[in-house]
């Protein structure tokens, strides 16, 4: 059979077709050696981002890890792997990063309340979590993959395919990709680990209140950004100008006149926090209600063509094994879904014993809605900007809000429902990470070939395992330091908890969340991006603002080849500024899994200080993302580097 073209769409906004492969029936892509490998990448790094994700209150994405160690370990071996069983190994091995970041953003507000979880409950609930996303989102995969693919670049599942043509020998030069994965370890090792300069540069504008431009050190969300190109990384850069220096400065103004502390903080005056504080306390708010409209609009735009994908995919239940050659049956995830729902109905280990049947069964109705939704939503957001850039948050915020009013109207405000609740969305946050861990492998696989049933019978398989790392890791931590501690202060499991006692007890900031919601709106009436805007306004500038570097990158190497040729001409999948890119993004990615295991290991405080401080810190930082800069230039350019 001859490859099929498929539709994508280079970052200068012109269409063109790529090559899919079409896997050969020989290759080898599901071995035994191929899932003993994912799942011992899979312990590993859910272990990792674990403590990553408690200290700091964010994760990284491990595909490309995953895939750059798996395809390390079998060239060591006599047979080298080929590049489909290396890809089966990443697939399972990056399950781990979303039960991860569903478990460590709202279990340990339990621990906060006095209600620790047991070791079976945060077993049962990452597991139930990753297998409603995974079986949510596999009939979904011919809209996203196939369809929609010159609107979704995908930017970390086509990065990953770079990553493992290179290593394992198919790509004509994969050079490019092990210097870019040098430069983004040894910088995030410099920066991250061993403390040498501030990963934050910041500058606080004098003349408008509490503004402040800033940007991280971060070389993976660079390449992230040069594969989006300028126009996706400019709405998102937009929106969060939009929140750093208009939403921010606008309520330390009218908080400036308050003499008591504006809800929902209850302490605080607006005029004693700083920007972080303000954006923390309510800015996050704000991003929240962008996300919901967003995704509520999402949703319902892609309502019709996901119900005629869902079709399509149950008339061809009994087309035989041919349609076993592209995903997991209908009567197969649709049992998984049910069997997830009746769990959290019957099973009272998963919610708490001390909750009644009617808390669980409508716990249990809401996440199969809250649940299946997101998933779309989810999977939409990664094929937009990466998973590095999901706002898992914000859905949970959502979630929360949403069966939270329930619990409220109800008046099931109690103890044992508040932490049911809790735990209701942590599945549902686990489940729209998982979306877009699944989606982004799903895109590799379909790059380099994959079947995609396999690729999903393998994230069963990394769910069904990284869920006792991500367990064990919670427990360990939470009784050695101390949720909400200096170590590990759990920032986003504290914003979840402070969101459930502000709804169950009636003082939630509508005003803020309808402020996002508005914002949002406006900016999909304007034409852009819904989700792209929301996400923006959502994220903090200093980790967006690094994605518009590497877009405003891609648009400069773009340029000069256009006036070069005199023609528009995009740079190639294959081209080396993309796999320089993409070497960025496996670089610190590895670097980051370092730094998370020396922390867990040595107790070495990230964050406890550094090098070289003030101007010359800041000069530092700057400097290092100048060096990132002119290398990926170059690396654009044909035999330069």
């Amino acid at each position: 059979m001859q490859p099929q073209p498929q539709s994508s769409l280079p970052l200068n906004g012109h269409a063109r077709f790529q090559p899919v492969k079409t896997p050969a029936p020989s290759v080898r892509e599901l071995t035994l050696r191929a899932v003993i490998m994912g799942i011992l990448c899979g312990v590993l790094f859910g272990a990792a981002n674990a403590y990553l994700g408690l200290r700091i209150g964010m994760t990284v994405s491990t595909s490309i890890p995953a895939a750059v160690l798996t395809a390390a370990m079998f060239r060591s071996r006599a047979q080298r792997a080929s590049l489909l069983e290396a890809n089966l190994a990443q697939t399972i091995g990056s399950a781990s990063t979303a039960l991860a970041t569903g478990a460590i953003f709202t279990l340990p507000a339990l621990y906060l309340w006095g209600d620790p979880p047991s070791f079976m409950q945060v077993v049962l609930i990452s597991l139930c979590g990753g297998v409603l996303g995974i079986s949510a989102m596999i009939p979904l995969r011919e809209l996203l993959m196939v369809r929609e693919s010159h609107t979704l670049p995908f930017p970390e599942g086509r990065a990953c395919a770079d990553v493992l043509r290179a290593t394992t020998g198919e790509a004509a030069n994969g050079r490019p990709i092990f210097i870019g994965m040098a430069v983004g370890a040894a910088l995030t090792l410099l920066w991250s680990l061993l403390r040498v300069a501030p990963g934050v540069v910041s500058y606080e504008l004098p003349w408008l209140p509490k503004a402040v431009l800033a940007i991280e050190m971060a070389p993976a969300i660079v390449g992230v950004g040069y594969v989006l190109g300028p126009r996706q990384a400019g709405v998102v850069m937009g929106a969060s100008l939009l929140s750093a220096l208009v939403v921010t400065p606008l309520i330390a103004v009218v908080g400036a006149a308050l003499s008591s502390p504006l809800l929902p903080e209850l302490s605080l005056r607006v005029a004693e926090m700083d920007s972080a504080m303000i954006w923390n306390r309510y800015v996050r708010y704000v991003g929240a209600g962008a996300v919901a409209a967003a995704g509520i609009v999402t949703v319902l735009r892609m309502l019709p063509t996901m119900v005629g994908s869902l079709t399509s995919v149950v008339r061809g239940m009994n087309e035989g094994p041919g349609n076993l050659r592209k995903d997991i049956a209908p009567k197969w995830f649709g049992t998984a879904i049910a069997i997830v729902v009746l769990t959290i109905a019957l099973v009272p280990h998963v919610l708490g014993t001390e909750v009644s049947f009617s808390v669980r069964a409508l716990s249990a109705a809401c996440v199969g809605v809250f649940g299946v939704a997101f998933v779309a939503v989810a999977a939409r957001i990664v094929g937009l900007v990466g998973v590095s850039s999901q706002p898992t948050s914000g859905i949970t915020l959502v979630t929360l809000l949403g069966i939270g009013s329930l619990f409220a109207a109800l008046g099931w405000v109690s103890g044992p429902e508040r932490s049911a609740l809790l735990c209701a969305g942590a599945i549902v946050a686990t489940a729209a990470s998982k979306a877009g861990d699944i989606s982004q492998d799903l895109k590799t696989g379909q790059l380099v070939g994959a079947t995609p049933w396999k690729q999903q019978l393998g994230q069963y398989i990394g769910a069904l395992t990284a869920c006792w790392a991500v367990a064990l890791t919670l427990g360990f931590l939470g009784s050695a330091y101390g949720f909400g501690s200096t170590t590990l202060p759990a920032p986003q499991a504290m914003l979840m908890g402070t969101l459930i006692d502000g709804v169950l007890h009636g003082t939630l900031p509508w005003p803020l969340l309808s402020l996002g919601a508005g914002i949002s709106v406006a900016a999909m009436l304007a034409g852009l991006s819904g989700l792209a805007f929301a996400i923006g306004v959502y994220l903090p500038l200093s980790g967006v603002a690094p994605l518009y570097l590497g877009g405003l990158l891609r648009g400069y190497v773009d340029r000069r080849r256009a006036a070069k040729l005199n023609e528009i001409e995009g740079t190639e999948e294959g081209s080396d500024g993309v796999l320089f890119a993409s070497g960025l993004v496996a670089g610190e990615g590895l670097a980051g899994i370092v730094v998370a295991i020396s922390a867990t290991a040595l107790g070495h405080q990230i964050g406890a200080g550094t090098w070289l401080s003030g101007s010359a810190g800041n000069l530092a930082s700057l400097a290092a993302l100048a060096l990132v800069s002119v290398l990926l230039v170059r690396a654009a350019q044909p035999k330069r580097l």
